[in-house]
C-alpha cells in the first residue's frame, strides 16, 4: 500500500485497477441479471432515460435492477437474487419495507376510501401524537417533503411580509426551486446541472452561507429582511456534515434577533430518535418538516408550526382577498396517508426500535473504522442515530464544500456496484448507510467484509492479477 499521506490523491487506488474492477463487476452484473436486462429493454422503449424516474439511473449499473419484492430490510430482484438493503429507499423505508402494522393499516383503509378531502378519526389521533412527539402546536399534511418545504416557505413569506430566505451551502430540501442553489464566488447561484430553472436563487431572493459559519449567517441576516432560514439540523445529502458544538444555539439566537423564522427540515435527521434531531438535541424551531419515512414509506410529509407562527399564518390568511391560497394539493391528507401515519407512529417509531437501530448503526460505524484502519486509510465515519456515512477525509467535514471535496466518485461507484453484486445495497448518491428495525447483525458483518474485500482489490498495483469472482448466486 502507498503511504497514508497519499490516500487522498487519485493514485492511492490505481486508476487502471479501478477501471479493471469496474469492467469486471459490470460484466458480472450483466451476466447475473438476465431478467432485469430484458425488462430494461422494455423500459427503454417507453420511459424517458429508460426508467420511470430518471434518478433510478443514478445507480452505477449498465441497466436498472428490477425489484420483485421488498420486505423488512431485504430486497429480491426479478432474477431471484436477495439483497440486504442499507439504502432503504434513500430513507423512505427507514423502518423497513412494508412494516406489518403499516401494511395492514393501508390494506384495511384501501377498501374504505382513498381520497375524500375530509378528515377522519385517524387525523385527530395523529395530530395529538405529532404535537406530543415533536412539540409543535399546529400541523399540516403534504404528499412529499418537497411540497411541505415549498408550502412552509410560502407561509413564512406570508406571515413575515418578507421575500428572502436563507439556506446552507450543500443543503437538500427536495425539488424546491428556491433552495436549489450553491455558494459560488461568494453568492447564491443556481446549482450546477439544473435543468429549466427559472431564475430562483440567482435573483437575490435566496441567500446561501456555509454551514457552521455563524459570522456569515449573522452578516446575511443583519438587514432584517429574511423571512426564514430553512435548515437541515445536519447536512445529509452532500455527504454528512454535523453541526459544530453551539452552532444550533447561535442559529436560534441570531434568527430571533433579526425576526427571521427558523424552519428545520427533519426528513433525513428523523434517524436521530422518535422526535427527530429537534427533540434529541432540545432545539426550539418555529417549524419543522418531516417527509419520506414518517408514514412508513407511503408518499406523505407533515409540517408543524409553533403557536406563534400559526397565529401569524392565520392572520395572513384571513387578511388576504378571497381566493385560493395556492398552498396544498387535493391528495394531501388523504385517508390512506393517515392510516399509514398512525400505524407508523404508533408501532414503528418506538423508543425500543430507535434504541436498536442506533446501537446497530454504532456497530456498523465502529466496524467501518476498523476496516479503514486495516487499510491505512485515514477516513472518517460519522453517525447520526440510525444513519452513518464514511468520507475520504481525516476529519468530519464542517461545510458542504468540504464534504464534496472528500468524494471519490470512481471508487464510490465501484464500491456500490461491488457491494450490489454481493447482495448488499447502499444509496447510489453517496456513502450513506441506514439501518432499520429489521436489519440483522449478519447483514452488518457481511457489509463490512465486502467493503474490506473491495478495498483490498482496489489497492492492487497490477490489475492483471485481479481474481475473477464467480457469478452472483
Amino acid at each position: 500500500m502507498p503511504p497514508a499521506a497519499d490516500q487522498t490523491s487519485p493514485g492511492f487506488f490505481p486508476a487502471a485497477t479501478l477501471a479493471a474492477l469496474a469492467a469486471r463487476e459490470t460484466a458480472r452484473y450483466q451476466a447475473s441479471n438476465p431478467k432485469s436486462a430484458e425488462l430494461a429493454a422494455t423500459l427503454g422503449e417507453h420511459w424517458f432515460a429508460g426508467a420511470p424516474l430518471h434518478w433510478m439511473r443514478d445507480w452505477p449499473l449498465p441497466f436498472p435492477l428490477s425489484v420483485r419484492e421488498a420486505s423488512g430490510a431485504r430486497l429480491t430482484d426479478v432474477d431471484g437474487h436477495a439483497y440486504s438493503d442499507f439504502c432503504l429507499g434513500d430513507t423512505a423505508a427507514m423502518f423497513g419495507h412494508s412494516p406489518a402494522p403499516v401494511a395492514a393499516a393501508i390494506a384495511a383503509q384501501a377498501s374504505r376510501g382513498l381520497a375524500t378531502m375530509l378528515p377522519g378519526a385517524d387525523a385527530a389521533w395523529v395530530g395529538v401524537e405529532l404535537t406530543r412527539r415533536f412539540g409543535l402546536a399546529r400541523w399540516q399534511v403534504a404528499t412529499t417533503a418537497s411540497d411541505a418545504n415549498r408550502f412552509l416557505l410560502r407561509w413564512a413569506r406570508a406571515a413575515t411580509g418578507r421575500q428572502k430566505i436563507l439556506v446552507f451551502d450543500g443543503c437538500y430540501h427536495g425539488a424546491v426551486d428556491d433552495t436549489l442553489v450553491r455558494l459560488i464566488d461568494g453568492r447564491a447561484q443556481p446549482a450546477p446541472g439544473l435543468l429549466g430553472q427559472s431564475g430562483q436563487g440567482g435573483d437575490g431572493t435566496t441567500l446561501v452561507v456555509d454551514f457552521n459559519d455563524p459570522e456569515a449567517l449573522a452578516h446575511a441576516l443583519k438587514a432584517n429582511d429574511v423571512a426564514a432560514v430553512l435548515c437541515e439540523p445536519a447536512l445529509t445529502n452532500i455527504g454528512m456534515v454535523l453541526p459544530d458544538p453551539g452552532f444550533h444555539a447561535t442559529l436560534r439566537a441570531v434568527t430571533r434577533e433579526h425576526g427571521t423564522l427558523l424552519l428545520l427540515d427533519e426528513t433525513h435527521t428523523l434517524s436521530c430518535g422518535p422526535g427527530g434531531y429537534t427533540r434529541a438535541h432540545g432545539l426550539d424551531p418555529d417549524a419543522i418538516v418531516i417527509g419520506k419515512a414518517i408514514a412508513g414509506g407511503l408518499p406523505c410529509a407533515v409540517y408543524g408550526v409553533s403557536a406563534a407562527l400559526a397565529h401569524d399564518m392565520q392572520t395572513a390568511w384571513t387578511s388576504a382577498p378571497d381566493g385560493r391560497t395556492g398552498i396544498g394539493t387535493t391528495l394531501s391528507a388523504n385517508p390512506l396517508q393517515f392510516a399509514a401515519l398512525r400505524a407508523n407512529l404508533e408501532h414503528m417509531m418506538s423508543d425500543d426500535h430507535y434504541a436498536r437501530m442506533e446501537a446497530m448503526a454504532g456497530e456498523l460505524a465502529a466496524g467501518l473504522r476498523g476496516v479503514f484502519a486495516r487499510h491505512d486509510l485515514d477516513w472518517c465515519v460519522t453517525q447520526l442515530g440510525a444513519r452513518c456515512e464514511f468520507q475520504a477525509c481525516a476529519l468530519p467535514p464542517r461545510t458542504g464544500r468540504a464534504a464534496e471535496a472528500a468524494a471519490n466518485p470512481a471508487l464510490e461507484r465501484l464500491l456500490h456496484l461491488y457491494l450490489l453484486n454481493r447482495g448488499l445495497v447502499i444509496t447510489p448518491f453517496h456513502n450513506m448507510l441506514l439501518v432499520s428495525p429489521a436489519t440483522s447483525m449478519d447483514a452488518v458483518w457481511a457489509l463490512l467484509d465486502a467493503v474490506d474485500a473491495c478495498l483490498t482489490e482496489a489497492a492492487t498495483r497490477d490489475p492483471g492479477t485481479l481474481a475473477q469472482p464467480p457469478p452472483a448466486p
